[in-house]
């Protein structure tokens, strides 16, 4: 017999749970394309945007991916031929670069590992032994989503004016947009890109870059920009079709507004970052509290350097895939599988699995889901340390 009946919990690292009234929003007859309401509607989306990364600079809309917006990023600063420098933590900086290289760009990459952070030091020599400024930008990632490292961007910032080198830095924000702290502009970061599947609490079909005027500089030196991915027109085309290259995202734009006005105007950022963070912290100790005599430990032991999105768990002989399908069939509990972190035919993909605890999340539902995994320990006799969910919640009681 299975407990699952019942409203289930998604706690993937994306799609993360979206909100009732975000989907209530979408589910409308399409509007007029042309003039009205849409269109007004859409203006207010950008100023919001760009308080979200906290940049003065310019957001564009593309209907897409995280993939699409990787692409975008490049095409619209960097010519094939040239060099882009990519920082490895896990897997994305590493996707992005592989994009880079489909579209004729050289790539130069660092691998840091899965489990550490960027070492700063260690890429200021590179920077610094590039006297011909050959490297055009820097890819790095604030959290990559399949380790779940997240790394220091203030920091990185202060190191890249330190060295003097013009790169553009270009952050994957994929994870961390409106679920952790980043000041685009006080720290130093020229293009961010992320999607609407995350911390922005609506359905996958959006993605944004944010650009300031270093990186629109790069993409006026570009002899050709492709027409979809070229974002000029975006943020100045004279005619409302533009801000899209064609039709635009109907549905989406008016559940991208309702989740914009929640995090906004009702809860707002800083709190948006402070939940996050609490909740992140509960799940660390439900974890702490199961490793000290048991199997399961986090992917990334230094607390500074742990996502406050998504949580990379191993879980040694296959045991991560054991969690995951007893609390989806047990307790209607999806859990994420170990992405990135080893090959689905290789056995050692079954030792990990991930916690998202991003968007559209709260209390009853990040301790239902450590209530599960618990369950599942206990289920098969796991060896686990106790008061798990104790310590998780005596966590959530703590002041911000």
């Amino acid at each position: 017999m299975s407990l699952k009946h019942g409203p289930e919990i998604l706690s993937i690292p994306g799609p993360s749970v979206f909100p009732d009234r975000v989907l209530r929003a979408m589910h409308r007859r399409a509007p007029n394309i042309y003039e009205g309401e849409l269109v007004e509607l859409t203006e207010t989306l950008f100023p919001d945007l760009k308080e979200i990364a906290q940049t003065k600079g310019q957001v564009a809309i593309y209907i897409g991916n995280g993939h699409a917006a990787w692409e975008a990023a490049l095409v619209n600063t960097i010519a094939p031929g040239e060099k882009v420098l990519a920082l490895n933590t896990g897997r994305f900086a590493q996707g992005w670069g592989g994009v880079a290289e489909t579209l004729g760009i050289e790539v130069q990459e660092i691998d840091f590992g899965k489990r550490d952070v960027i070492d700063l030091e260690r890429t200021a020599t590179v920077l610094r032994a590039d006297k011909t400024h050959q490297i055009k930008a820097i890819l790095i990632t604030q959290t990559d989503t399949a380790s779940t490292v997240s790394n220091d961007i203030e920091a990185f910032g202060k190191m890249l004016r330190a060295t003097g080198h013009p790169a553009l830095l270009m952050v994957d924000c994929m994870a961390s947009m409106a679920t952790e702290q980043f000041l685009m502009d006080e720290w130093g970061v020229d293009v961010a890109m992320a999607g609407s599947q995350k911390g922005l609490m609506t359905p996958p079909g959006l993605c944004f870059l944010w650009f300031n005027e270093k990186a629109a500089a790069a993409r006026e030196k570009l002899e050709r920009v492709s027409y979809y991915w070229d974002w000029g027109p975006r943020v100045s085309g004279e005619y409302y079709y533009q801000k899209f290259a064609g039709t635009a995202p109907t549905n989406h734009i008016y559940g991208l507004r309702v989740a914009l006005d929640m995090i906004l105007k009702e809860e707002g950022l800083e709190n948006v970052w402070s939940r996050h963070s609490r909740i992140a912290k509960a799940v660390w100790a439900a974890l702490d509290a199961w490793g000290e005599e048991g199997v399961l430990h986090m992917n990334v032991a230094d607390p500074a350097h742990r996502s406050r999105a998504v949580t990379a768990v191993t879980a040694p002989n296959s045991l991560g895939r054991y969690l995951q399908e007893f609390c989806r069939d047990q307790a209607g509990v999806t859990l994420g599988v170990g992405l990135g972190m080893a090959d689905r035919l290789q056995p050692e993909f079954g030792n990990y699995f991930r916690i998202g605890h991003m968007g559209h999340v709260n209390v009853h539902m990040i301790m239902g889901t450590l209530g599960a995994i618990d369950m599942a320990l206990k289920a098969a006799n796991i060896p686990h340390g106790h008061d798990a969910l104790a310590r998780a919640a005596t966590e959530l009681t703590r002041s911000p």
